[in-house]
């Protein structure tokens, strides 16, 4: 709200003043009784600092709270020699009141090395650790006078791996030795060791003959009837190791083979009779896979799974992956000839022998094609409509024969009609007849895909075979072939650096015949060409 002063008061009324020489000062004229003061003046802002302080005093008691509650980690964080200091009192400790070690890290050895690790230029430690060292040795001759030989060759274990003195460990460990002797019966030990060997027990449990042999040895080193029973004892059991070679007991054979090497690795018959073992298994390895070119996949199992029992476990394993496949393969072909049931008893023995085999996907795919091409060309239909629809089938693949059409065009092939009639009635004698005379033509079209390294022709054609072949040695044969041949273009194409295309042409011949020779080897050359660009 304005006010209006009383202007009579003001000298000149508000006109201004009179200079004297008929000039006057300006004055503020109507505007010189207006007050323009605010009745209530304005407050004064707030300090920003008095805003914040609140803020700050929080942070501090924060601040001040964590301190004491992690003063001790904060402590050995910015001060580690304190902690350091703090480990070497507890270790000083432990090895005055006699715990040199222990699981739960509070013995004087752990204690004195966390200390060393935390501040390894100060000497106290290592000091500790040798003074630990001493002691353990010290409990071990206590231990040994006293008849506990578990704790004393504990401590003497304790004091070796503190590098105790070697002569004074050895000492000990004598005097150890001579004390458990007196305590064991060597002779009583001995008498029970032939006795043993002469019942032919060498091994399978402590009252065997080489463990016995083993034992005493172990407390009397130099006794001289020891030394002989084990080494006629170790001679008796790799003779009986080759015996078991030449009757096939492979498993037995090896298990020998390895206890013997672990009781005296340098035995004068060791060597040979490894070699004998190694003979043996590449022969195991050479009869598993030739049966598995030949499709005796039961047989080739058996060979594979002999040699995991004898210890060869990656070669069995990569030898069921390959008959694995081959069992998928086989399902294929009984599905093409519409043996479903045959079919799936094959894939449910390549996935019982390795799920993840090459050629069970593509497998679970035809026959599913197979199943569906059968449900379609009409299983149900009435016999003379089933013998009408073959007999004009049959005409339709011979005319298409006639002109050249064997795999081409799909759908009006001769191999397509002649499938066709095959889903409708595939043990008629008139399906089975054509089914020879179009097998010339579908090998021959695979020996023309070959000779022209039309790898996808030869591949058609020899589906074509799938289908038509009743000799199964001829199909294996020409499904190595086949894959032999993508085998050598993938080498082709690794020494011109194409690694996709040679990576394709393994994966090819590979899913062709997962037991061709060369694969393995081919696919170690790929991965090391491939590795320095990952």
């Amino acid at each position: 709200m304005i006010h209006v002063r009383d202007t009579p008061n003001h000298p000149d009324g508000g006109r201004g003043a009179d200079l004297g020489d008929g000039r006057r000062e300006p004055g503020m004229g109507p505007l010189a009784g207006l007050d323009f003061a605010r009745r209530t003046p304005r407050r004064a802002p707030v300090p920003a600092r008095r805003r914040w302080w609140p803020w700050l005093l929080a942070c501090a008691l924060l601040a001040a709270v964590l301190v004491v509650a992690f003063r001790k980690p904060l402590a050995d964080w910015l001060w580690p020699q304190t902690r350091a200091q703090a480990l070497r009192v507890q270790a000083a400790q432990a090895l005055a009141q006699g715990r040199l070690t222990a699981a739960d890290g509070s013995g004087a050895r752990e204690l004195y090395e966390a200390a060393l690790a935390m501040d390894p230029d100060r000497d106290e430690a290592r000091v500790g650790l040798g003074q630990v060292a001493e002691a353990a040795l010290a409990q071990a001759r206590v231990a040994t006078a006293q008849d506990r030989f578990a704790d004393a060759h504990a401590s003497l274990r304790l004091a070796r791996a503190l590098s105790v003195p070697r002569a004074d460990a050895d000492a000990v460990a004598a005097a150890l030795r001579k004390r458990e002797a007196a305590h064991a019966g060597i002779p009583r030990l001995l008498a029970q060791a032939e006795a043993a060997r002469e019942a032919g027990r060498l091994t399978g449990d402590d009252s065997a003959a080489l463990p016995l042999y083993q034992r005493i040895l172990a407390l009397q080193p130099e006794d001289t009837r020891a030394l002989e029973g084990r080494e006629d004892a170790l001679g008796e059991l790799l003779q009986q190791a080759r015996a078991q070679l030449r009757e096939g007991k492979l498993a037995k054979a090896t298990a020998a083979i390895s206890a013997a090497r672990d009781f005296d690795p340098g035995h004068v018959d060791l060597p040979h009779t490894q070699a004998r073992l190694n003979e043996e298994l590449d022969d195991v390895r050479g009869r598993a896979a030739a049966d598995l070119r030949a499709g005796r996949l039961e047989r080739a199992e058996e060979r594979y799974r002999l040699l995991g029992e004898a210890g060869q476990q990656a070669d069995a394993d990569a030898g069921l992956q390959r008959v694995a496949a081959a069992w998928a393969h086989r399902a294929e072909t009984l599905a093409a000839d519409f043996r479903f049931a045959a079919a799936d008893s094959a894939l449910d023995r390549a996935r019982a022998l390795a799920p993840d085999a090459a050629g069970i996907p593509e497998a679970e795919h035809r026959i599913a094609r197979a199943r569906q091409a059968h449900a379609r060309l009409g299983s149900q239909v009435p016999p003379r409509e089933r013998a009408r629809r073959v007999a004009r089938l049959l005409d339709e693949a011979r005319q298409a024969e006639a002109r050249g059409d064997l795999l081409d065009p799909p759908g009006d092939s001769a191999f397509d009609k002649l499938r066709a009639a095959r889903a409708i009635a595939p043990d008629d004698p008139a399906v089975r007849k054509a089914s020879a005379r179009l097998l010339p033509a579908a090998k021959e079209c695979f020996e023309r895909g070959l000779r022209a390294n039309n790898l996808g022709l030869a591949r058609a054609c020899f589906d074509a075979r799938v289908v038509l072949e009743t000799d199964a040695a001829a199909l294996a044969s020409a499904r190595r072939r086949l894959a032999g041949r993508w085998l050598a273009i993938g080498d082709e194409r690794l020494g011109a650096g194409e690694l996709r295309g040679a990576s394709a042409a393994l994966a090819s011949a590979r899913a062709l015949d997962p037991a061709t020779p060369g694969l393995d080897d081919f696919d170690r050359r790929i991965r090391a060409a491939t590795a320095p660009q990952r």
